[in-house]
C-alpha cells in the first residue's frame, strides 16, 4: 500500500516512480515452457512411439532451457563457453524431437528462439535468428510440409523480441545507474561549493571579529569611546556574517567587492596594519566581484593572522582584456609561489595559505583565471588574481 501511495504521489507531481521493481530473471522465461503442453500431453496419453526416448529428450530439453534463461541475466554467466554450449545443445536436442516426433513438438523450436534471444546480443542476433528460423523451417518442412513457415516465423520473431526487450531493460538500468551516479556527483561538488563559502565567510569573519575584540581590550582602560566603536563594529561584522551564510546555504549569494574592500581596510586598521586600497577601471559583473572578492578576503585574512605587517596595499586594476587583484604586506610571511595557468588543473603547492588558497585556486581556474601567491621580490607576501574579461563584463 505505502508503495502504490508513492508511485500515486509521484505521478501527480510529474515524475516516475524511483523503484521500478527488481531487475529481470530467469522467471520471466518460464511460463514459456507451457508451448510444450500439447508434446507433455502426446507423451502422458501414450500417443509418442517410443515413449522413453520422449521423455528422457523433454526432461533434458526443459533442464537445457532453464539453465540457459537463468544464466542469460548476467553478463559474465551469459557470456561463458559453458553457457554457448548449453544453448547449442538445447538446439540438437530440440532438431532431434522435432524431427523425430513433428506435431507439437515442433513448438520447441520458438522456445529456442527465446533462449537464443536471452543469450545472443550484438552483432551476431540477426545471424543466429536468421539461422534458427532457417533449420527450424527445414525441420518442420520435412514433417509437417507448408506448415513449417509458421514454425520459421514464430522461431525467428521470439528470438529477435527476445532480444530487443532484455536489450532495451538493460539499457535503462545502465542509464539509472549513469543518473545516480551523475546525481552523486553533483552533491559532492555542491558540498564542496558549500565547504568553500563556509570557510572563506567564517574565517575572514572570525579573524576580524578576533581582531577588534583583542582591539576593544586593550582600549578599553584608556579610552572607552573608541572601545565602544570597535564593540559596535564586531556586532555588525555578525549581524552581516548571519546573513551572508543564510544566502550561502541557498546559493544565491553575490559578492560585493566595494564592501569586501572596505571590511578588509577595517579588519586590517583593527589589527594595526595600514591600508593602501586603490581601485581602478569598469564596473565588474556580480560573478567577477564575487571571485575577487573571495580573493580579498582570504588574502587580508592571512596577513591579520600571520604576516606580522605594518603595511597592506590592495590594487583591484581592471584592463581591457584582464582584471588584476593584487593585494602585498610588508610582513615576514614566505611560502612557496603557486600558480594555476587558465585551462590547467590547479595545484597548490604545500604551506602557500592552506585551505583557502587552494579553494580559491580552484575557483579561479574554473573561470579561466589564475591565482599567484609568494613572497614579494622586497619582502612580504604578495597574493595577485587574475581574471580574463569575459568574466568580468556582464
Amino acid at each position: 500500500m505505502a508503495d502504490r501511495r508513492e508511485e500515486r504521489a509521484g505521478q501527480r507531481n510529474g515524475k516516475l516512480p524511483e523503484h521500478l521493481g527488481p531487475p529481470p530473471s530467469g522467471f520471466a522465461l518460464l511460463p514459456w515452457l507451457l508451448m510444450g503442453m500439447g508434446a507433455f500431453s502426446n507423451l502422458f496419453q501414450g500417443r509418442t512411439p517410443n515413449p522413453w526416448i520422449g521423455g528422457i529428450g523433454l526432461l533434458l530439453f526443459n533442464s537445457l532451457y532453464i539453465h540457459v534463461v537463468f544464466r542469460a541475466f548476467t553478463k559474465e554467466a551469459r557470456e561463458a563457453r559453458s553457457t554457448r554450449g548449453a544453448l547449442i545443445a538445447l538446439g540438437v536436442v530440440t532438431c532431434l524431437l522435432g524431427g523425430l516426433y513433428g506435431g507439437s513438438w515442433l513448438l520447441f523450436f520458438p522456445l529456442l528462439g527465446l533462449a537464443a534471444g536471452a543469450i545472443v546480443r550484438g552483432p551476431w542476433l540477426g545471424r543466429t535468428g536468421i539461422g534458427l528460423s532457417v533449420l527450424a523451417g527445414v525441420v518442420a518442412g520435412l514433417r509437417d510440409g507448408w506448415g513449417a513457415v509458421n514454425v520459421a516465423y514464430g522461431t525467428f520473431l521470439s528470438t529477435m523480441v527476445t532480444a530487443a526487450i532484455l536489450s532495451l531493460s538493460d539499457a535503462v538500468r545502465e542509464l539509472r545507474a549513469a543518473r545516480e551516479e551523475l546525481a552523486h556527483q553533483a552533491v559532492e561538488k555542491e558540498r564542496l561549493r558549500f565547504s568553500r563559502d563556509l570557510h572563506d565567510l567564517l574565517g575572514h569573519t572570525l579573524s576580524v571579529i578576533v581582531v577588534k575584540s583583542e582591539a576593544a581590550r586593550r582600549l578599553a582602560h584608556r579610552d572607552l569611546d573608541a572601545a565602544l566603536v570597535q564593540v559596535s563594529d564586531i556586532e555588525s561584522v555578525g549581524r552581516q556574517a548571519l546573513t551572508e551564510i543564510r544566502e550561502a546555504v541557498t546559493g544565491y549569494r553575490e559578492g560585493s567587492l566595494a564592501t569586501d574592500l572596505d571590511r578588509a581596510r577595517s579588519a586590517l586598521q583593527a589589527a594595526g596594519i595600514e591600508p593602501v586600497v586603490r581601485q581602478s577601471g569598469p564596473p565588474l559583473s556580480a560573478q567577477a566581484e564575487a571571485l575577487l572578492g573571495w580573493v580579498v578576503r582570504e588574502a587580508v585574512t592571512n596577513a591579520v593572522r600571520h604576516s606580522g605587517a605594518r603595511r597592506c596595499s590592495i590594487t583591484v586594476d581592471g584592463g581591457s582584456e584582464r582584471v588584476r587583484v593584487r593585494v602585498s604586506d610588508d610582513g615576514g610571511g614566505a611560502a612557496v609561489p603557486v600558480s594555476s595557468p587558465p585551462g590547467s588543473s590547479p595545484s597548490v603547492l604545500p604551506g602557500v595559505g592552506g585551505t583557502g588558497l587552494k579553494g580559491l585556486t580552484e575557483r579561479l581556474a574554473a573561470a579561466g583565471g589564475l591565482l599567484e601567491a609568494g613572497p614579494g621580490v622586497r619582502g612580504g607576501f604578495v597574493v595577485m588574481a587574475e581574471l580574463p574579461v569575459g568574466v568580468a563584463a556582464a
